[in-house]
């Protein structure tokens, strides 16, 4: 449905729930109608005007507070509050940790906001803290979390497995389609960076015949962590002389890989690809360390977070189409067999050829 009007102003949170009744939504739709008896105008005009009880409180977690990918997030957020003027900001916890995290949120409950967009640590350990929010009216959306329960809505940049593939298509490239490679993920419970180790490992499987995972160790963890990644790399490079790429998913991955690859002097014998900041890495993709990074904007996802608690506030039905008003999420489709997790199409290459072309 559209935004729904009650006397004149959008219905705020605690109305958005309310509603959920068959006899308030039809006074709701009455009053819409009637235009309310005030004299007000029904007829919203600027759709992201800030006024009066329109005016929304939303905050937007995301896995810490200093993680350059978070940070950029941050700057889409930013722009968001200063285009509508909704008071919309982020706040994370200090490190990549699924008990600060929780605690951020719950801080979160007790200030009442209206919204909560998260970019879950580990969807599993924050389920019961999202049902709090939840339990208490508050409007929760995610991003990075397609398994997550207690959430109204998940979006994604795209297709995780055919993410996943396009990342493997790289290293594929890189490798000359053949030889030994296994993956590598933020955390073993990061559903997303999961699901894109799967997406590439089917890709590989169906598409490159001559590539082989590594079955004693087909999945590493390098845990957020630039220094851990590296540390891994180097542990699997001695281990299995053979291993010929190393397929990442967490920004910090690829990175970690190639400093272990220069290290090693593997560099034209080893490969990585994966997902990765332009400006952060311009110096490895410049030097072929790095064959091409993959990756989403991730201030457009922090902005289309905020659009998309917003819709909900104002009582918009969220159907296959949703538009979040920023390119590549401007067409959002329901993913196979869910009703939850919202998919768009934001991905983007990154190589030594246009890493000067995106200003962050």
């Amino acid at each position: 449905m559209p935004n729904t009007i009650v006397g004149g102003h959008k219905m705020k949170r605690r109305s958005f729930y309310n509603r959920m009744s068959g006899l308030t939504l039809a006074f709701a739709l009455a009053l819409t109608g009637c235009g309310g008896d005030d004299g007000d105008s029904a007829d919203t005009g600027d759709a992201d005007n800030a006024s009066g009880d329109s005016n929304y409180t939303i905050a937007i977690v995301p896995k810490d507070a200093t993680n350059p990918w978070f940070v950029r997030m941050e700057t889409g957020v930013e722009r968001y509050a200063e285009e509508t003027g909704h008071d919309v900001f982020q706040r994370g916890p200090a490190e990549t940790d699924a008990t600060m995290q929780s605690q951020v949120i719950r801080d979160l409950i007790a200030q009442d906001v209206d919204a909560i967009g998260v970019v879950p640590v580990d969807p599993g350990a924050i389920e019961p803290v999202l049902k709090e929010a939840m339990d208490a009216g508050i409007v929760v959306v995610t991003h990075e979390g397609a398994s997550q329960e207690n959430t109204m809505y998940d979006i994604e940049a795209f297709n995780n497995a055919a993410y996943g593939g396009f990342i493997m298509e790289n290293l594929a490239e890189a490798m000359g389609e053949e030889g030994l490679y296994t993956t590598m993920v933020g955390h073993v419970t990061n559903a997303s960076h999961n699901e894109w180790a799967d997406g590439g490992v089917a890709k590989a499987q169906e598409d490159y015949p001559n590539m082989t995972l590594l079955e004693a160790e087909p999945r590493v963890e390098s845990q957020d962590d630039g220094e851990v990644a590296y540390q891994k790399a180097k542990e699997l490079l001695k281990k299995y002389p053979d291993l010929k790429g190393i397929m990442g998913t967490s920004s910090f991955d690829a990175p970690g890989v190639a400093r272990a690859i220069e290290e090693l002097g593997l560099q034209g014998q080893v490969f990585t690809a994966g997902t990765g900041l332009p400006e952060a890495n311009k110096d490895i993709l410049e030097e072929d360390l790095v064959y091409a990074l993959t990756l989403w904007d991730p201030a457009d996802a922090g902005y289309a977070m905020a659009e998309l608690a917003k819709k909900i506030l104002d009582g918009e039905e969220i159907t296959d189409g949703v538009d979040l008003n920023v390119e590549g999420w401007d067409d959002m489709q329901f993913a196979e067999g869910s009703d939850k997790v919202l998919e768009g199409q934001g991905w983007i290459v990154i190589t030594k050829e246009n890493v000067d072309e995106f200003g962050f």
